[in-house]
């Protein structure tokens, strides 16, 4: 059995029209949303043997805010990277033998984050949690998969339970839809 975590970067700061996507930083709300995903996801308790990441900049404060004394691994490929993508980068970020990783958390953007969910979860196990995740992964969205492989390499379309699924709006509901 190995653990995917999936965590979506916190609102963007979308002020300056005129920066480059990969340049976007945080808003206020996104700041709030990153520090309090992060308590969520250290009170959780999975301990995450690596964590990869985008390398843009909102992804990189995002987990600044939210697991500062994390050192991910920033890969490019993850930038709006699609389920395969996402799939080859866990491969190749995993290890092997005895050195592979038990769980590893994949932070990033959507719409590659919710498909790689949707691809994963196989339709026997979907359940509430899933059904939430289905209708939209927002911004700072947190969740935990098991997946039913042994190795990474065997990391494959249905072999996963959706276990675990928060958003900031879920810990604070100040930080839910705005009007």
């Amino acid at each position: 059995m190995k653990i995917l975590g999936l965590l979506r970067h916190a609102k963007s700061d979308w002020d300056d029209m005129n920066q480059r996507d990969f340049d976007r930083g945080l808003n206020a709300r996104g700041r709030k949303g990153a520090e309090l995903i992060g308590r969520h996801i250290r009170d959780h308790g999975v301990k995450w043997d690596k964590v990869i990441a985008s390398p843009a900049v909102r992804v990189k404060l995002t987990l600044e805010g939210a697991l500062p004394d994390v050192a991910p691994e920033f890969d490019q490929k993850l930038y709006l990277a699609s389920y395969d993508t996402i799939a080859e980068t866990i491969e190749a970020h995993a290890g092997s033998g005895d050195d592979e990783a038990e769980a590893i958390l994949v932070v990033g953007h959507n719409p590659g984050l919710q498909d790689t969910l949707l691809e994963l979860v196989s339709p026997s196990k979907e359940n509430d949690l899933f059904r939430e995740a289905v209708v939209k992964f927002p911004t700072a969205a947190y969740a935990v998969l098991e997946c039913d492989i042994e190795h990474w390499s065997q990391l494959k379309r249905y072999c996963a339970e959706l276990v675990h699924f928060a958003r900031p709006r879920d810990l604070d509901p100040e930080l839910g839809p705005e009007n």
